[in-house]
């Protein structure tokens, strides 16, 4: 069964090197294609015999061509079942940061000139894609080797499961990742961070766990948690015909609680699920 994956998002956050990244492991990659033209594409013989395809459709193809992608991927969809459409994006300063060290001009400067404008502009236009992904990517603190590891985790080594999982940790100081599907907050545990001779440690580290095993409260969140997961994941699979899921933990820093608790997830969940499973920690730039 051939298997398209739609990349789109927000102009800077990370869309060509997705399809380098895709193109590495074996998709056959179009960029900058107008929707419009999709449907046809899908029909000729050469496309028609790739097993993996990925198409970059964005803000380059025109309004025109953006107000009509939804309804043209819906019909992909029903043409092809396993269409996949990954959103990209980031924070606004993270764009603007980006394209002032680039200094490549955005899409939309011919009608906008200021950049914060077009920015803007362009994330509006592309709601309606972003609102219709089956996975977010929020690439504000994601860099790019971190971005090609994730994809490549999540999308090409997962052609023939259903379902994928990442467990991802992280710090509120450093923003809470808008591309969470549930989010759990852990700063309400004992914290390791007061300890002078654990401060320099991390989650993963014995002194850590030791130290956090010891506390009644931190072993009943990571049951809760675990339980609530045990208990609802199954009906997002077989109801929501979700293909992927993140399930992000937050500490203060990231460094600590929240990586101890989202480690003890991924290895109670990668044992029942197997390799749909994934573990990331932003703030340690970690994944596995």
């Amino acid at each position: 069964m051939q298997q398209i994956v739609i990349i789109s998002g927000m102009s800077g956050a990370g869309k060509s090197f997705a399809l380098h990244t895709l193109e590495d492991n074996g998709y056959y990659c179009i960029d900058n294609l107008p929707s419009q033209l999709l449907e046809a594409l899908l029909g000729t013989a050469q496309i028609a015999r790739q097993p993996y395809l990925a198409i970059g459709i964005d803000i380059r193809g025109g309004r025109d061509s953006l107000l009509d992608t939804p309804g043209i991927i819906k019909r992909i969809r029903q043409r092809v079942p396993n269409t996949q459409l990954v959103y990209l994006y980031a924070d606004q300063e993270i764009l603007r940061k980006r394209y002032n060290e680039t200094r490549r001009r955005h899409p939309l400067a011919g009608e906008i000139q200021e950049l914060d404008k077009a920015i803007a502009l362009e994330t509006s236009l592309m709601a309606p894609l972003a609102a219709d992904a089956d996975l977010r990517v929020d690439t504000s603190h994601t860099s790019v080797y971190e971005l090609g590891r994730m994809l490549k985790a999540r999308i090409c080594q997962t052609e023939n499961r259903h379902f994928s999982l990442m467990f991802q940790s992280f710090g509120f100081k450093n923003e809470a990742p808008s591309d969470s599907d549930f989010m759990f907050d852990v700063r309400c545990l004992p914290n390791p961070y007061w300890v002078p001779e654990l401060r320099t440690l991390t989650g993963r580290d014995a002194g850590i766990i030791e130290w956090l095993e010891t506390h009644d409260t931190v072993q009943q969140m990571y049951a809760d948690i675990r339980d609530f997961l045990n208990r609802w994941l199954p009906s997002h699979d077989n109801n929501c015909q979700r293909a992927y899921l993140t399930i992000s933990i937050g500490c203060t820093g990231g460094r600590h609680r929240s990586v101890y608790i989202t480690e003890k997830l991924y290895q109670h969940f990668r044992a029942a699920l197997g390799e749909s499973v994934i573990l990331r920690h932003r703030e340690l730039n970690y994944m596995r």
